[in-house]
């Protein structure tokens, strides 16, 4: 080997040991960046709210009607099939009329009788061949009997027990044979009217203080109770929304609440009268309020409170004052300012004083502990 070419071989070697301690060097100058735990944020932004309440409720048929004999009889027939639907007029019941007929018979008779005595006292009355006094009390007669036979149609009439309503008919309360009217106007089946159908509920009178003494102070708007939503037992949304159409004007002394209703509709009868229910009823709106997610509050000795992260990645602990839930959000109403980033997942590895690397919600990968990292190497 020449002079020359010894001195170029010793140049790339000492270039190459010189990249190998820069490469090391960079390895023990500690974690990057993208090797902070990583967390997932949202911004804390203001915006308008409407505040709900879960108020337990029991489901009440919109019209509902007990079908009664009118007359006294011997039921000769049930014209329905239980737990049908019926149409206003339908035929339920026929009750033996013999002698309805008979007693409209010998009305209609009475009437005739009073007619023709009247018609002939007319021409008599003229030539004075009968007093005004005769004349009077045959007229009389005739009304009465008209008014005797009207009451005999009406009890003929009644032998056929129709539906006053249209609805979804109960269960036969009798059966063919009975005896029924006798006395008593008996019950004969109950009809209920379900499409729609009421929701009858309680609001607390406290609340309704509390939601009074906000909206004179200005913190609240009264919300527009257009669309109250239902829960059934199960924990299922009811695909429907309803309207409140009442609210009493005082306070139940044996409750202290104030009771209120709301319809629904009810196309699929679902929905049964007597069922318990729990709805979710809006009451005010709360303006430009901030809202964050219920997953991203703790608990701790000071209350409830948030990580949030800062300048340089940096996590800080805010204590809050929340003011409700929203649709599984809580409003903040004191600690927290608008647009810092609050931590919403990853809050294992996210201690105050940490750094962190904060990625917008949805858009970050697995979060992951970091590896730990190796002790340093004795020189």
């Amino acid at each position: 080997m020449n002079k020359n070419s010894f001195v170029l071989f010793l140049f790339v070697a000492l270039s190459a040991c010189g990249g190998s301690e820069k490469n090391t060097a960079a390895q023990s100058s500690g974690p990057a960046k993208d090797q902070l735990p990583e967390v997932e944020v949202v911004r804390a932004v203001r915006a308008s709210a409407t505040l709900t309440q879960d108020l337990p409720g029991r489901l009440a048929a919109y019209r509902s009607a007990q079908v009664r004999a009118r007359v006294e009889g011997i039921v000769e027939k049930r014209l329905f099939e239980e737990g049908s639907d019926v149409q206003a007029g339908q035929l339920l019941f026929a009750i033996d009329d013999r002698v309805f007929r008979t007693a409209r018979a010998a009305a209609a008779a009475e009437v005739e009788a009073a007619r023709l005595l009247v018609e002939r006292y007319k021409p008599l009355i003229e030539l004075k061949a009968v007093s005004q006094q005769e004349f009077d009390a045959a007229l009389a007669r005739l009304k009465q009997a008209e008014a005797q036979l009207a009451r005999a149609e009406l009890d003929l009439e009644n032998t056929r027990v129709p539906a006053p309503i249209a609805g979804r008919i109960g269960r036969a309360l009798v059966t063919e044979g009975a005896l029924v009217g006798k006395g008593e106007a008996t019950h004969l089946v109950t009809i209920e009217q379900i499409d729609p159908i009421y929701v009858n509920f309680t609001q607390p009178g406290a609340d309704l203080l509390r939601l009074q003494a906000a909206l004179k102070a200005g913190r609240l708007v009264r919300a527009q109770a257009e669309k109250i939503e239902l829960f059934l037992e199960d924990g299922r949304r009811y695909e429907h929304t309803g309207k409140l159409i009442f609210s009493d004007l005082a306070v139940d002394p044996s409750t202290g609440a104030v009771a209120m209703r709301a319809l629904f509709p009810n196309p699929k009868r679902e929905l049964l009268p007597g069922m318990f229910v729990r709805v979710r009823f809006p009451y005010a709106v709360a303006e430009q309020t901030l809202r964050v997610p219920q997953r991203a509050v703790q608990g701790g000795p000071q209350g409830q409170l948030v990580m949030v992260v800062g300048e340089e990645g940096e996590v800080k602990a805010r204590v809050i004052k929340t003011a409700g839930m929203v649709e599984g959000d809580f409003l903040v109403a004191e600690g927290l300012q608008e647009g810092e980033q609050v931590i919403v997942a990853g809050l294992q590895k996210a201690r105050p004083g940490t750094k962190v690397k904060a990625v917008p919600v949805g858009q970050g990968g697995p979060i992951v502990p970091s590896p730990p990292q190796a002790p340093p190497q004795p020189k």
